[in-house]
């Protein structure tokens, strides 16, 4: 299926083939949408061209005041709903009482089990159903995601997986932004790049790695949260 897929995408641009995928998983295809500048441009290309897909976010309970105003302007600019998945208020509970509201700094693995508490159980939820799923993932992100491609079985969670700006440069995805005059977060301005949790996320220095400002305090984790772990 997956090469019938990339043969019937070859040469159509993204709102061709968001439009075909949309027609071919009808009602079953899902994009996921963190606020960060990938995300904003696909988000701009589903819904300034009404194309039937749904996009859901997911809410740690610990994101930035800055993302939360880019929701807010991006419901506001397009007068599209955004479905949002919070994590389970009982697993949340749990893991703060057990461990503190800091446990991520402990260790790599309570870090990884904070964001399974607050990303990964909340994904499968608002995957359930679907049998296509849209990501902002781009190849020049990080080491990890230069073995993905556009188009791509996702074994973990048994679906397709589309990467509509696999190939596009940090740059095409910021002209595409200036150009349609899409919202973002104010905080790419400000040396933050991949942008997450709070306490999880600062701006990087000249030089420094794409994803360097995420869990930085951290040696050889693989800078992955476990929602594109293949």
């Amino acid at each position: 299926m997956i090469e019938d897929i990339r043969r019937e995408l070859e040469g159509k641009d993204l709102v061709e083939s968001l439009k075909k995928l949309s027609l071919r998983f009808n009602g079953q295809i899902v994009f996921t949408t963190s606020f960060g500048l990938e995300d904003q441009v696909i988000t701009d290309l589903i819904f300034s061209n009404q194309i039937p897909i749904k996009v859901v976010t997911l809410d740690t309970g610990r994101l930035l005041e800055e993302t939360y105003k880019t929701f807010s302007q991006t419901l506001e600019q397009y007068h599209q709903p955004i479905e949002i998945f919070y994590p389970e208020s009982r697993d949340v509970e749990e893991l703060v009482s057990h461990k503190g509201p800091y446990s991520f700094y402990s260790s790599i693995e309570n870090r990884k089990e904070c964001c399974v508490v607050r990303k990964v159980k909340p994904l499968k939820r608002a995957l359930q159903g679907m049998e296509c799923w849209i990501t902002g993932i781009r190849a020049d992100q990080s080491t990890g995601r230069q073995h993905m491609q556009a188009v791509e079985w996702d074994e973990v969670h048994k679906m397709v997986k589309f990467n509509p700006l696999f190939d596009w440069t940090l740059e095409q995805v910021k002209e595409y932004i200036s150009q349609n005059h899409v919202p973002y977060n104010v905080l790419h301005d400000k040396g933050f790049v991949s942008i997450g949790c709070a306490p999880c996320t600062r701006a990087i220095r000249e030089g420094e790695d794409f994803r360097a400002g995420r869990w930085w305090w951290e040696d050889n984790s693989g800078k992955e949260c476990g929602l594109h772990i293949k």
